[in-house]
């Protein structure tokens, strides 16, 4: 009798609550956590999460809970190099103390690129960017996204309400958004 070829498992991801409180330790003087208690929730993407390596957001869910969360890209980073997970991992924690512990309201702006400055100058382990560089799948566009103030277009799988033009906001805005830099998105034909 013939036996199927046995797949290796994938290694497993690692945890992102240990690393979570070494980042914080290191990086935010455990600013981000109250008695050991994270003031996000952590968690790997269940798979969907394919165009970004990861995100913070922070809102009310659809059944109206409190959300504070941080998601990290299990498709995109599982087969990268642990520093790909750390270096998002900071980006995102980063998008987390703006918002909780400075009170800012700002996407890349001021304090989120001085802490990105200061955790890239302390440690040769990691880079903390504005953008990753990780390999994503391409698929075509549906939507061009054009800035009212700018002219710049860009395109995107799909509509995006309340998205501004991050290089006007930069420019003219100090990093906060800004509603006379809200995209206008024009469907693109077939």
């Amino acid at each position: 009798m013939m036996r199927r070829a046995e797949r290796p498992l994938p290694v497993p991801l690692e945890p992102l609550l240990p690393l979570f409180h070494r980042l914080n330790r290191e990086h935010f003087d455990g600013s981000l956590a109250v008695e050991g208690r994270p003031l996000v929730a952590l968690r790997w993407s269940d798979g969907r999460l394919t165009r970004t390596a990861g995100l913070y957001r922070r809102g009310v869910d659809g059944r109206g809970r409190q959300l504070c969360e941080i998601v990290l890209s299990r498709p995109l980073l599982e087969p990268l190099p642990r520093q790909a997970t750390l270096g998002t991992l900071c980006h995102e924690m980063i998008h987390a103390w703006v918002d909780r512990v400075v009170g800012a309201r700002e996407a890349h702006g001021p304090h989120f690129k001085a802490r990105m400055a200061l955790i890239n100058a302390r440690q040769p382990g990691f880079e903390v960017s504005l953008r990753h560089r990780f390999p994503v799948p391409s698929r075509p566009a549906r939507w061009l996204a054009r800035c009212p103030r700018c002219g710049l277009h860009s395109p995107y799988q799909r509509r995006r309400d309340g998205l501004a033009c991050r290089v006007c906001c930069e420019r003219f805005h100090g990093g906060r958004w800004s509603a006379d830099c809200v995209l206008v998105f024009e469907p693109l034909s077939p």
